[in-house]
């Protein structure tokens, strides 16, 4: 299957493209469920598409959907040639994966052990289920986010047989940039980390200050209104705590103890750490954190109130750095491709650069 994921992939991109195109017709001509519809506050998104009507953004779902089938196909089955292609499967990635979606995803990946539980305790308030949360706006931009990485993959696919390049790692015969080298990775990779680290502070703080009874940034009505809210303090706490966390396992990306299980692991201690381990969730991490900053980008910032969402703003940055120190900590990490050939020969050589 890791040999053939470029078809595999390429054909899951075409029928996802070729259902959200048929759902496209089915909208613009007047069927019911179209997600982007104005509903109730309590039952909308807040997406860049929310409230956008369907004579225009129904036709549009049908034409990019039936169009993107074909072109999935004709880029999975076809020899690749020239940028054309490659560069609309990118823009369809960024739309649909960072743009469409908002805070959901991030949302649903920090709630998601105690909406497992919720599923069979039911919530907590007036909510009547897991439904009243993941309702038919918000999973279509679930829906809308698996397309935009199915087609990611798709372009990473077609852009490394253009270049002649191994499918599965991306190396080729030509030499590699100096930049992939894994002393290069660890230097710019630390960078990385400390960004990450940093850019989500603001968040952080704030939330931690608003539990302890300091309104930073924010009005005193506005805490007071917390404060009489059951669990907001001790929600925001909770994420804060979470992010916290997050940061310090972001420096095992450049860290020793992020590829050998440490001394007080003492049941795996001395063991190397798989890779993949590390990198799968870092890296939904980092995707889903960039199209929330770009919602709290498009909400108002009140000059009063300003904490409410200009540190969110700063998870673009925070995104887009721990991508950065993910994309590093592969680059250390990889070895001798089992399809091609190319690569290190053994863990030594990978980590020539961590002595010098």
């Amino acid at each position: 299957m890791r040999r053939n994921w470029p078809v595999l992939v390429g054909c899951a991109t075409a029928l996802w493209s070729f259902a959200y195109g048929i759902a496209g017709l089915y909208w613009s001509s007047g069927g019911s469920g179209y997600p982007f519809a104005k509903v109730e506050d309590d039952r909308s998104t807040a997406s860049v598409l929310e409230g956008a009507p369907v004579a225009v953004v129904g036709p549009v779902m049908a034409i990019v959907g039936l169009g993107g089938a074909v072109l999935a196909v004709v880029m999975t089955r076809r020899r690749p040639r020239g940028w054309l292609l490659q560069t609309i499967a990118a823009v369809l990635a960024v739309v649909l994966a960072l743009v469409i979606p908002d805070y959901t995803l991030i949302a649903i990946l920090a709630l998601s052990p105690a909406l497992v539980v919720f599923a069979f305790t039911g919530i907590p308030g007036e909510q009547g289920g897991v439904g009243d949360v993941l309702y038919w706006h918000r999973l279509n931009l679930l829906i809308l986010f698996v397309g935009g990485v199915l087609w990611a993959a798709t372009a990473i696919a077609y852009h490394r047989r253009t270049r002649d390049a191994c499918v599965s790692c991306g190396r080729s015969d030509r030499p590699a940039p100096a930049w992939t080298t894994p002393s290069e990775a660890l230097r710019w990779g630390r960078v990385a980390v400390g960004v990450s680290v940093v850019a989500n502070l603001p968040y952080e703080a704030t939330r931690i200050a608003w539990y302890f009874g300091w309104p930073l940034g924010i009005t005193d009505d506005f805490h007071q209104m917390m404060v009489d809210t059951p669990g907001m303090l001790e929600m925001g706490l909770g994420l804060a705590v979470l992010a916290i966390g997050g940061s310090i396992l972001t420096h095992g990306l450049v860290q020793r103890w992020g590829e050998v299980y440490p001394r007080w692991i003492w049941f795996k201690a001395g063991r190397r750490i798989p890779p993949r381990l590390a990198i799968i969730p870092a890296s939904i991490v980092a995707v889903v954190l960039i199209p929330a900053g770009l919602m709290n980008a498009q909400l108002p910032l009140d000059g009063d109130n300003w904490a409410l969402n200009a540190p969110g703003i700063l998870w673009i940055l925070w995104g887009a750095s721990l991508g950065a120190a993910t994309y590093a900590y592969y680059l250390r990490r990889r070895t001798t491709c089992v399809r091609c050939g190319r690569g290190v020969t053994c863990r030594s050589d990978a980590l020539a650069g961590r002595s010098s």
